[in-house]
């Protein structure tokens, strides 16, 4: 029973391993790669437009909503980012619907690799916005002993970033495995849909709580303004 691509070996040679959370990991981004070549290859602002760019600006309208609504500013600066981060989570999860794949996002090294991201991307964010000296500041406030404080806060965020997301992918792998041991066919097949999506609606979470992180840290210039 595999909880965990990590423990799927593809290729071994040496030191050098192949498992399927790195071969996963790679068909999701080559996926999102070719897709968006594929989609903005004929973009137009035409009239009439294929179905394709159709989806690809309902798919960027809907996350430029809902940064507009987490943040509430304009949603430019973060939608590649915080779209990339979306689009590689939620399609890492629709494609558990093939029985022969297993979501990258339940591995922690791959969790925690996403969380790295915001976590880099948070003073990176916030520095452009308030300047280094301005961004480093609010470590220090209300009281220069807050800072201790502050960092572990920042560290505990993408923590639980990397475990929230792993926790409920591999969840759901768990219960299907289960499934697969005592109930026939058609019910671990409901459960991948299921799990499915959960997995998308941890997409949007993670995504969210990353905006939000990101949202904080820039907030840091208008507190300084007031």
């Amino acid at each position: 029973m595999n909880i965990t691509p990590d423990n799927i070996i593809f290729w071994q040679s040496g030191f050098i391993t192949i498992n399927a959370t790195i071969a996963y990991t790679w068909l999701v981004m080559a996926i999102l790669v070719l897709g968006s070549w594929w989609v903005t290859r004929q973009l137009t602002s035409e009239p009439t437009i294929s179905k394709w760019q159709n989806v690809l600006e309902i798919i960027v309208k809907t996350i430029n909503d809902q940064i507009q609504d987490a943040a509430d500013r304009d949603p430019a600066p973060f939608l590649p980012f915080i779209g990339t981060l979306f689009l590689f989570v939620a399609l890492a999860n629709i494609l558990t619907l093939f029985p022969v794949y297993e979501s990258p996002a339940g591995s922690l090294s791959t969790t925690i690799a996403l969380s790295l991201c915001t976590f880099i991307a948070v003073p990176l964010f916030g520095i452009r916005d308030s300047g280094l000296i301005g961004y480093l500041k609010h470590y220090f406030e209300p009281s220069p002993w807050m800072f201790p404080f502050q960092v572990i806060g920042e560290i505990s965020r993408i923590i639980s970033l990397a475990v929230r997301l792993f926790g409920n992918v591999m969840s759901g792998s768990f219960l299907v495995a289960i499934l697969l041991l005592i109930l026939p066919i058609i019910f671990p097949a409901i459960m991948r849909l299921f799990g499915m999506l959960i997995g998308i609606i941890q997409a949007y979470v993670f995504a969210i709580l990353s905006l939000v992180y990101i949202a904080s840290a820039m907030q840091v210039k208008s507190e300084q303004e007031d």
